[in-house]
């Protein structure tokens, strides 16, 4: 790390600053294509998001960066950040899990932006960076959120539920006391493995009952939250 400091200590305060820039933003892609790549779209499959993530991340980067150096406090930067995100995502449902990794990459992007590769103030008492962070603990930050994203997506803590809406034509089954009837036949018929049932509106006209399943499943499924109108 001497090295290193030694290395921006010799140069300009122009040359420091660009220098630092890279190295930080290099930095923060590379660990931001990690989490977006390697763990969220191997699961979702979302090419939008993906994109997201990684415009966003430099974006965010970017910006914080600028700020840092007009010394605009970080508080407020990332309460700009926020109704960004609010304002542009309300107009669509976002999943809770889209949303979880997009203030993840904002997180990694700040801390990323914020600070400062070297300490090269004794020889340049000029310069006005920002807190002074070492390039080691930059990276073993970046390290620890990759840690977390991994812990979060190995299932090793809990077992992945999902649910489904399915519209039941055996009316017969959805009393109580047939409920373990129901899962069977549920179980039987869909090849899910099903863990419990709620049943909805009943149609007895039809014959028909409107019911939603939690099954447990190895893969991400991306569950309906809410019945669509048609289906209804």
């Amino acid at each position: 790390m001497d090295t290193l400091n030694d290395f921006f200590a010799v140069l300009s305060s122009d040359t420091c600053r660009i220098l630092d820039l890279l190295l930080r933003l290099i930095t923060n892609t590379i660990f931001t294509v990690i989490i977006a790549r390697c763990f969220y779209f191997p699961k979702a499959r979302r090419k939008d998001f993906f994109f997201t993530y990684i415009l966003v991340g430099f974006c965010i980067f970017m910006l914080i960066h600028l700020m840092g150096d007009a010394k605009i406090k970080t508080g407020i930067a990332m309460g700009l950040f926020a109704i960004f995100c609010i304002m542009r995502y309300r107009t669509e449902s976002v999943p809770i899990r889209e949303m979880t990794y997009l203030f993840l990459i904002i997180s990694l992007a700040a801390i990323n932006g914020l600070a400062w590769a070297a300490d090269i103030s004794p020889k340049h008492p000029e310069f006005a960076g920002p807190l002074m962070t070492s390039i080691g603990e930059l990276v073993l930050t970046d390290c620890i959120f990759i840690f977390g994203v991994w812990l979060a997506e190995a299932n090793m803590l809990v077992k992945s539920l999902s649910s489904k809406f399915i519209k039941y034509d055996k009316i017969d089954l959805i009393r109580p006391d047939k409920r373990q009837e129901l899962i069977a036949d549920l179980k039987e018929r869909t090849g899910l493995d099903i863990t419990r049932v709620t049943v909805g509106s009943i149609d007895f006209l039809k014959d028909m009952a409107l019911i939603k399943i939690y099954y447990n499943t190895e893969e991400e499924d991306e569950s309906i939250i809410k019945m669509p109108k048609e289906y209804s």
